[in-house]
């Protein structure tokens, strides 16, 4: 799943992408406002963590004109947004969500406590409360980057697991190409014409073949109950 960053600290920032990184999201930073926007408006993101004390204007600015959207343009208003930031008062943390944010953090933070509310939020935006996705035999627990077939543990790699879990949380419908890339690779990884191809490959070979079907010339899709 991919992640927007917008924090003008680099240290902040570096140590969010690194630790985030290790658990599995793909990290975008920027440091301010306008490029915040112009990466909404070219890129999909699931999800965007949002500093506040920003060098180009306040992010509940940016917020704001992110709820504002007109709906079915760029960028998605309904992603979720998790603010992280100094201001610790009742007052902005009231402002904050009622300006459109999903949840607030202040820091200093513990970063394993930023990466559980962002599963809750990526829980909620996918419409499930449990903290694993099940589907026929299939379990994989996303804290955990596990997955259980039949029971059975079955050893993936990050980019298998990154493929599954956005095939499971968009199940029925069919992920193209493209719109799996968007979920794996930020802009510092350079992407393989047949990277995703390889992926699918693999994990039909380990979960089976009709775990994952292919809509010729469209994309990829898990039935909504796999075999």
């Amino acid at each position: 799943m991919r992640v927007l960053v917008v924090e003008d600290d680099p240290g902040i920032a570096a140590g969010l992408q690194a630790h985030l990184r290790a658990q599995g999201w793909a990290v975008d930073t920027v440091e301010g406002i306008a490029p915040a926007w112009a990466a909404l408006l070219t890129e999909d993101f699931d999800l965007m963590l949002l500093d506040l004390g920003l060098p180009d204007g306040d992010g509940q600015d940016l917020l704001r004109r992110l709820r504002a959207n007109p709906a079915g343009r760029r960028p998605d208003n309904g992603m979720p947004v998790l603010i992280m930031t100094a201001r610790d008062q009742v007052a902005s943390r009231i402002a904050g969500l009622d300006s459109g944010a999903d949840d607030y953090l202040t820091k200093p933070f513990d970063a394993d406590e930023l990466a559980a509310r962002m599963r809750a939020l990526q829980r909620r935006a996918a419409g499930r409360a449990r903290a694993t996705i099940t589907c026929g035999e299939l379990e994989i627990d996303p804290a955990a980057r596990s997955v259980l077939r039949a029971g059975a543990p079955v050893d993936l790699s990050a980019r298998e697991f990154a493929v599954l879990q956005a095939l499971l949380e968009a199940r029925p419908r069919v992920l193209s190409r493209a719109q799996i890339e968007t979920k794996l690779y930020d802009w510092d990884h350079v992407l393989d014409s047949n990277a995703i191809e390889v992926h699918v490959h693999h994990l039909r070979r380990k979960l089976g073949e009709q775990v994952i079907r292919t809509v010729r010339g469209v994309g990829y899709y898990v039935p909504a109950e796999a075999a």
